[in-house]
C-alpha cells in the first residue's frame, strides 16, 4: 500500500485497491511509469459530472465523449441525451460510468507498463 500512497495519493476507494493490487508486483520504475501514464489518462468524477451537467444548456452526450464512448456520445448529441431521460441517468451514475472508465485505463496501462519495462531477472 505505500507504492500507491507513493505515486498517487490521490486516489481514493475502490480506484485505489485496484491500482495499489496493480502497482503492489511492480519494480519502482515501473511503478512510477504507471502512476505517469495513469494519472494522464484517469478521469476526474468532478469533471464527468460538469459534463453531464452540460445537457441542460443544450450539449448533451459532452459526458460520453469525454469518457471514450463516441458512439454513445453521437447518440446522446442528436437525441438530446435520449430526450434528457439518457442524461438524468447519467446525472445518478456519473461515479460509477468514471469507474468504469479508469478501471478499464488502469488495465491498459498496466498491459502498456509490463511491455514497456521488463521486470529484470533477480540474481
Amino acid at each position: 500500500m505505500s507504492k500507491i500512497i507513493k505515486y498517487l495519493p490521490e486516489l481514493q476507494g475502490d480506484e485505489q485497491l485496484l491500482v495499489a493490487q496493480i502497482i503492489t508486483t511492480m519494480t519502482e520504475e515501473q511503478a512510477e511509469q504507471f502512476a505517469h501514464v495513469y494519472r494522464q489518462r484517469r478521469r476526474d468524477e468532478v469533471s464527468v459530472l460538469l459534463l453531464t451537467l452540460t445537457a441542460f444548456i443544450g450539449i448533451a452526450g459532452v459526458n460520453r465523449f469525454y469518457l471514450g464512448q463516441i458512439g454513445m456520445g453521437l447518440a446522446y448529441f442528436f437525441t438530446l441525451g435520449f430526450c434528457m431521460i439518457g442524461t438524468i441517468v447519467d446525472l445518478f451514475n456519473y461515479k460509477s460510468l468514471t469507474a468504469a472508465f479508469n478501471e478499464k485505463q488502469a488495465l491498459e496501462v498496466e498491459v502498456l507498463i509490463r511491455g514497456a519495462f521488463p521486470a529484470l531477472p533477480e540474481a
